[in-house]
Order: structure tokens, then C-alpha cells, then sequence
């Protein structure tokens, strides 16, 4: 066993045992590697932070071969801070009480630290907001937060003050409206018109194989559900329909999960650098205005326009709607031609 560091944290060499053969990759390193709980190797496999024989494999269950080039390399990030601090960044605040608050999270804004944003999150927002009143269930990372949405998506967020609240609302998330109140919903531009004004996406989403960093459909994939409706359809430069505007609603909580099956349906977001990047050419379809606006919204164009949810304390319905942002609004504008 060997390692060595860098600036990307330690990487550490392990030869896998004759008798591994066929044994799960996550449980063979938990066996070679016991300073390092499962389920982190778990999340350093999913990262992509796992190489056999040179080749990187991104799924625990991967089944090991003991002839295929013996060594693992595992990579080890350096730690993260373990306590947040409080900064003070300006929040948009729709709701609070001592229970839980409602904010309006922008585009740019991450909703915890990681690798790679230490801080400037909403967590050292909130810290500093509510000066110590957040729960603690989510950890010291991640304190009251029960949901998230991704950084360059607007929209409505709810954070726990309380660990009842947080307990309550980690519930009603899990549960996705099936027995409950709650509904997420978003509005989302997306390249082309889809051939039914409404319909369910249902196809499993799984970690990418080729990159990690991305979400895909796969089967084996973890169970995902989007129901979407054609809201508004909008020409282009030579009158043909170029794109449309959709409201989508979640009945799974995936990674990705809107961006992810609105491209494998061939409507991915417009301006997503992700799962939109093969996109690129339908700007031309665009007139000069519309390529303006396009180009100046920089970030996919996906906004959690509606959250609702049950009171944790009161039980009464909570229901919250936010409009565009500017930056959506100015897209939606020039898509119009108005």
C-alpha cells in the first residue's frame, strides 16, 4: 500500500488479494482500506476518485476482477473546513418564522460548500441570517437543508430552523406529494416543441460512466418521474417554432433530474453547458435579439417558480409561487418578440 499527496489530496495504491475476485469494488477497498468508512468510499467511487489498472469506475457495485491489473489507486480530497462560516450575503427572504425560512435562491449561488466552493454558499448565508437558529440534522455542512437546487437554477427554497421542521420537511420530500401536500414545480425554455402539449418522462437516472460529473438514463438507474406541460411556443428567426416554454413537476428528487430527461427527450434546456452542449448549433435558428438574450442569460434556463408544503408545526399548507427573474424574464421577452 502506498500513498503520496498533492494539491488534489492524497492518492492511495492498493493491490487487490488473489480471493477478491468477484466481490464488490466498495466492499473490497472497505477491506484494504479501514481508515476510510464504506459509505465515503462509496462517494469517492461516484466521484470518479477510483481508478483500476488505470481505468476510473464510478459504481460501488462494480464487480472486481483479481487478474485485472491488481492495483487500485484511490484518490482522497483534501478535508473540507468542518464548520461553515457565517457571511454576510444578501438573501431574498419570502417567508420566516421560527420554524423554517423561504428564500429565493438566484442563479450563481451554491446551496452548500464543497469541493471546490469552500464558501460564499447559501449555508454561510443563512448561518449568518439566522445567527445560530438553523437545525442541525444535515450536519455542520449543511445545516436545514432538506432540499436543494442546483447552482445556476432560480427559485424557491425552504430551509429548517428547527430540528423538528427539518425532520418534517426531510419527510414530506422523501414522500414527493404522494400522500402529502407537497409539489415542486418549475418553469423551464427548452429548444424545439415536444409532439404532446403534456406527458411523464419516467427513465431511471444513474451516474454517468464516462463522466462523472454528469447524471444520465440508464437502466439500473435509481426510479425518476418529471410530468411536463407545454406552457407557450415560440418562433424563430424564419417563423418556424424554435423553442418552448414548459412547466415541469417532480414526483422524484433526483440529481439533474429535469435537465437530465428533458434532454433525452431531444428538448434540453436552452444555454444548460451540460446536457444542452450538443445544442449549440440550433442558435442559429434564433434571430439577432434572441441570440442577445440567449447569450446573456449564461446559465440554463430552469427556475423553481412553485413550492408547496405542510406547515411542520401548524400543518397548514404552505404555498409559495416567484416569477422570473430578470435575466429569465429579458429571454422570454426577446423569445416573444415583444
Amino acid at each position: 500500500m502506498g500513498s503520496d499527496g498533492g494539491d488534489v489530496g492524497d492518492v492511495i495504491s492498493v493491490t487487490v488479494p488473489d480471493d477478491a475476485g468477484g466481490n464488490r469494488l466498495d466492499r473490497v477497498l472497505a477491506d484494504l482500506l479501514p481508515q476510510l468508512s464504506r459509505s465515503r468510499l462509496q462517494a469517492l467511487i461516484r466521484q470518479g476518485r477510483v481508478a483500476i489498472g488505470g481505468r476510473t469506475i464510478v459504481e460501488p457495485k462494480y464487480r472486481v476482477n483479481a487478474g485485472e491489473g491488481t492495483e487500485i489507486r484511490v484518490t482522497v480530497p483534501p478535508p473540507e473546513p468542518a464548520v461553515p462560516q457565517a457571511q454576510d450575503i444578501p438573501l431574498s427572504v419570502v417567508y420566516e418564522d421560527d420554524a423554517l425560512i423561504v428564500i429565493e435562491k438566484p442563479a450563481g449561488l451554491v446551496v452548500h460548500p464543497g469541493a471546490g466552493t469552500p464558501d460564499g454558499t447559501l449555508v454561510n448565508a443563512l448561518l449568518h441570517h439566522c445567527a445560530g437558529s438553523l437545525s442541525g440534522i444535515g450536519g455542520v455542512e449543511r445545516p436545514g437543508i432538506v432540499h436543494r437546487l442546483d447552482k445556476d437554477t432560480s427559485g424557491l427554497l425552504v430551509v429548517a430552523k428547527t430540528d423538528a421542521a427539518h425532520r418534517s420537511l426531510s419527510e414530506q420530500f422523501a414522500d414527493h406529494g404522494r400522500t402529502g401536500v407537497l409539489e415542486r414545480a418549475y418553469k423551464a425554455l427548452v429548444w424545439g416543441v415536444p409532439s404532446r402539449k403534456t406527458g411523464t418522462i419516467d427513465e431511471p437516472i444513474a451516474r454517468s460512466r464516462q463522466n462523472p460529473e454528469k447524471m444520465t438514463v440508464r437502466k439500473g438507474g435509481r426510479e425518476a418521474i418529471t410530468h411536463f406541460e407545454v406552457l407557450e411556443t415560440f418562433a424563430g428567426a424564419e417563423g418556424g417554432p424554435v423553442a418552448s416554454l414548459l412547466e415541469c413537476k417532480l414526483e422524484t428528487g433526483r440529481t439533474h433530474q429535469i435537465r437530465v430527461h428533458l434532454a433525452h427527450i431531444g428538448h434540453p434546456i436552452l444555454a444548460d453547458p451540460v446536457y444542452g452542449a450538443g445544442y449549440r448549433s440550433k442558435s442559429r435558428l434564433l434571430s439577432e435579439n434572441q441570440s442577445l438574450a440567449l447569450e446573456g442569460l449564461g446559465r440554463q434556463a430552469l427556475h423553481a417558480y412553485l413550492l408547496v408544503f405542510a406547515h411542520p408545526v401548524t400543518g397548514r399548507t404552505m404555498r409559495f409561487e416567484s416569477g422570473f427573474p430578470a435575466d429569465f424574464r429579458a429571454l422570454l421577452t426577446a423569445l416573444s418578440g415583444t
